[in-house]
C-alpha cells in the first residue's frame, strides 16, 4: 500500500521514500510513500524526479501508485522531487473547479456532471440551458469568493455520517472532504490551495453544447492571467490595423466583414455572367461536326463552378457536348444538351468503374474524380472515342 502525502499536505514537493517493487526493468516503480499525485478525477499526474530519474508518468492502481520511469532506477531510497509550477497551476485549476461548481449551484441550481483539467484549459460539464448573462453572473460571483479569501480545508469522515456534500459520493469508509468556508464540501482525493485568493482570477471562455449539456472552459490563475494578456495583445494588433481604439474595434471589424461579404457576393456574380458568356463564346467559336452537334475538351486545373458554369452555358446554346478534364485533383466534367443523344450521368457511371473513379450526375449533367494521373488519361481518352471528339489539341 502507497501512503498517499498529498492527501494531508497539497504543497509537498520534495520527499523521500523506499521502492516497495519494481517491474523487471525497473522502469515502472511502487513506493512506500509518494507525494506525486496519480492521474485521478478529471486530474492529470503530476510530474518531476525520482532518484533523479525523470517521470513521465503517474498512475492510480487501487492500493497502490505506480510511477513510470525515463530510465531504470537501481536505488531502493530515493528522493522525490515534484514540478512545483505544475503542481500548483493543477492545485489552482481544481480548487477554482470547486468554487465555480457551487457557485453554478448557488446561483442557478445547475450541476457539474464531470471535470477536465487539460494542459491549456479545464472544462466542467454543467447539467441543464444556462444563458450567457448567467454565466457572467456565476464568474462575477466566483471571484467574489475568490477575492474574499475564504479558507479552504481539508478532513477525513467516515461514510456512515451525514457528510453534507454537494455530490454524494459512492466511496465507503473514510471518506476526504474538500471544504470551501460557507460554500461548498465535496468528497475529492486532488490537490488544493489553502484559500480561494490562491486560485487567483477565474475567468469563463468557450460554451458549447455536448449531449445535452452545457460545457464550460474556464482558467484560473496563472492561465487566466496569460490568457488576458494574450488577448489582450491579439486585440492591441487588430486595434492597431484598423488605426482605432481597443474598444471601438468589433464595430469596425464587424463593418469590414460586410463590406467583405458584399465584395465576396459581387465576385461570384461576376465571375458566373464571365463563365456563361465565356461558354456562349467557346459554342460561337466551335465548328459542329458531321452530326451537327458541337464538342470542346477542356483542360483545367481544377473542377470549379465556374467550370460547371460555362459547361452548362456551352450546352445551353444548341446541339453540343463539353467535356473537362482536370489534374488537381485528377477529376472529370461531363456536360451534354438534352438533343445531343448523350446521357451524361449513364455514360459518366460506366467508364468510372474500370478507371477505378466514382461520381455521378444526371444526364446533361455529370462529375466523377479518379485515383490518379494516369488513370484520368485513360479515361480522357476513352470518353473522347465514345463521344466522337475530334483527335486534335484541346482547348486550353
Amino acid at each position: 500500500m502507497t501512503e498517499r502525502l498529498y492527501y494531508n499536505d497539497s504543497y509537498l514537493t520534495e520527499f523521500r521514500a523506499r521502492v516497495i517493487d519494481a517491474s523487471p526493468d525497473r522502469q515502472r516503480v511502487y513506493l512506500d510513500r509518494t507525494a506525486f499525485y496519480p492521474t485521478s478525477g478529471g486530474q492529470p499526474f503530476d510530474t518531476g524526479e525520482l532518484g533523479g530519474l525523470r517521470v513521465l508518468e503517474v498512475s492510480d492502481e487501487g492500493d497502490r501508485i505506480a510511477h513510470v520511469l525515463a530510465a531504470a532506477l537501481p536505488e531502493t531510497e530515493v528522493d522525490g522531487r515534484i514540478d512545483r509550477e505544475r503542481r500548483f497551476d493543477h492545485m489552482q485549476q481544481h480548487t477554482g473547479q470547486h468554487l465555480l461548481s457551487a457557485v453554478l449551484i448557488e446561483l442557478f441550481d445547475a450541476p457539474t456532471v464531470s471535470f477536465h483539467l487539460g494542459a491549456e484549459a479545464c472544462t466542467i460539464d454543467v447539467a441543464g440551458a444556462l444563458e450567457p448573462d448567467q454565466l457572467r453572473q456565476a464568474e462575477w460571483r466566483a471571484n467574489q469568493i475568490v477575492f474574499e479569501n475564504r479558507p479552504v480545508s481539508i478532513s477525513f469522515q467516515d461514510s456512515s455520517g451525514d457528510l453534507g456534500l454537494r455530490k454524494p459520493t459512492e466511496r465507503e469508509g473514510l471518506v476526504r472532504i474538500v471544504s470551501i468556508e460557507n460554500l461548498d464540501r465535496s468528497a475529492c482525493g486532488g490537490t488544493h490551495v489553502r484559500a480561494t485568493g490562491e486560485i487567483g482570477p477565474i475567468l469563463l471562455r468557450k460554451l458549447d453544447r455536448i449531449r445535452g449539456n452545457l460545457r464550460i472552459e474556464f482558467l484560473c490563475g496563472g492561465r487566466s492571467i496569460a490568457r488576458a494578456r494574450a488577448d489582450f495583445d491579439a486585440l492591441s494588433k487588430i486595434a492597431r490595423v484598423f488605426s482605432s481604439p481597443l474598444d471601438e474595434t468589433p464595430a469596425l471589424v464587424e463593418a469590414q466583414r460586410e463590406k467583405l461579404q458584399d465584395s465576396d457576393r459581387m465576385r461570384r456574380r461576376l465571375s458566373t455572367e464571365l463563365a456563361q458568356a465565356s461558354g456562349r463564346a467557346l459554342y460561337g467559336e466551335t465548328a459542329p461536326g458531321a452530326d451537327a452537334v458541337r464538342r470542346v475538351l477542356r483542360p483545367v486545373e481544377s473542377l470549379t463552378e465556374d467550370s460547371r458554369t460555362e459547361a452548362q452555358s456551352f450546352t445551353l446554346a444548341g446541339p453540343a457536348i463539353f467535356l473537362a478534364v482536370a489534374e488537381n485533383p485528377p477529376s472529370v466534367l461531363l456536360a451534354a444538351s438534352k438533343d445531343s443523344g448523350v446521357n451524361c450521368g449513364e455514360v459518366l457511371k460506366r467508364l468510372l468503374g474500370p478507371a477505378g473513379g466514382r461520381g455521378g450526375g444526371n444526364a446533361t449533367l455529370a462529375q466523377g474524380s479518379l485515383p490518379s494521373k494516369a488513370a484520368l488519361q485513360e479515361l480522357a481518352e476513352s470518353l473522347s472515342r465514345e463521344l466522337n471528339f475530334p483527335t486534335t489539341e484541346p482547348r486550353p
